[in-house]
């Protein structure tokens, strides 16, 4: 009896760091600036590269770096209604952000 060599599954890409997603883009030859992408930008590339169509499901996807963009515009909004007397506006202002900070933590 031979030994029966196991093949060796490939981890889904999502799970893979971004240094393995790196080594994975560079071992294609055809994507080129890999180590100047972040790790959605990776899974999209190597998707293309390999011919692999996502399907939409029910989840939006989230920008994270436009999210943290309109936290921080509702953070001087809050600071300002805060300098201004005005309570009830920044607290309004909080429970946004808080809810913003929510969905950037889900989205990651």
């Amino acid at each position: 009896m031979g030994k029966k060599e196991k093949e060796k599954k490939e981890k889904p890409l999502d799970k893979m760091t971004a240094k393995e997603l790196r080594e994975l883009g560079l071992t294609t030859g055809v994507i080129v600036g890999v180590h100047a992408m972040n790790k959605a930008e990776l899974i999209a590339a190597i998707k293309e590269v390999r011919g692999i169509v996502d399907e939409k499901g029910k989840k939006k996807d989230i920008d994270v770096r436009a999210l943290k963009l309109k936290i921080k515009e509702l953070k001087d909004k809050r600071q300002n209604a805060v300098e201004a007397g005005r309570s009830k506006l920044a607290d309004s202002f909080r429970r946004r952000i808080s809810n913003l900070k929510k969905k950037t933590r889900r989205a990651a």
